[in-house]
């Protein structure tokens, strides 16, 4: 079984997610944190695999928690809750190596299919989360654009023709699926496509690449 917490200050939202993740018969969900604080506690007293972070919560917030997990919860995997209302908080979860990252109106099945790959240790991004990140992150300051843009295409060099279109769809938000129907290519091969180019550019996830294409002007991102 994997072993779930759930830390979101919302009464509603616990609930809504525990019911969703409860539908699972290789989940159960062993605890809920109103708080950041409390998250820690519960998830060093319950040896839990993965934690579901909102970003917004009172006394320690969600980052501020992925922050010290590893410390208090070493085996833990977080995923991060939000609407990407901020800018800032996209950066500093994306920088401090979240296991995925989630909207709140993330589809049930996508849901679970997230908490799977968090235990597995695998990075999961929903196309929606990609794309939003991507789209949030295009219009504020980041560094000097032409220096970014320089780097960036640097690193691209390293990929074939075929790895940067995958990677523009990528970027995009388009499932493997949807990139492989886009492009008549296999789930499978894509899937297969995304992880060399994550291990080319030295990527923890496909935000990261996907940023990367934006700021080298690969067609078809951000």
């Amino acid at each position: 079984m994997i072993r779930v917490l759930v830390a979101d200050d919302e009464p509603l939202i616990r609930a809504g997610i525990r019911m969703i993740l409860s539908s699972a018969e290789d989940i159960d969900v062993v605890a809920e944190a109103a708080d950041g604080r409390q998250a820690l506690e519960l998830a060093r007293a319950h040896r839990v695999d993965v934690v579901l972070l909102d970003i917004q919560m009172p006394v320690l917030d969600g980052l501020s928690a992925l922050a010290e997990l590893p410390r208090v919860a070493p085996g833990a995997r977080a995923l991060i809750l939000t609407t990407f209302g901020d800018r800032d908080n996209v950066l500093r979860a994306v920088s401090d190596g979240g296991a995925g990252f989630l909207l709140k109106d993330t589809a049930p099945a996508e849901l679970i299919q997230a908490v799977r790959a968090a235990a597995t240790g695998h990075a999961f991004l929903s196309p929606a989360a990609t794309r939003h990140i991507v789209d949030s992150l295009a219009g504020g300051p980041a560094g000097p654009v032409a220096a970014r843009g320089a780097r960036a295409r640097q690193r691209l060099e390293a990929l074939t023709e075929r790895e940067l279109e995958v990677l523009a769809l990528l970027g995009e938000g388009l499932s493997n699926a949807d990139a492989g129907a886009r492009i008549h290519m296999s789930e499978a091969t894509v899937k297969t496509y995304v992880s060399r180019i994550l291990a080319k550019l030295e990527c923890e996830n496909r935000v990261q690449a996907a940023l990367l294409a934006r700021d080298a002007g690969l067609g078809g991102v951000g």
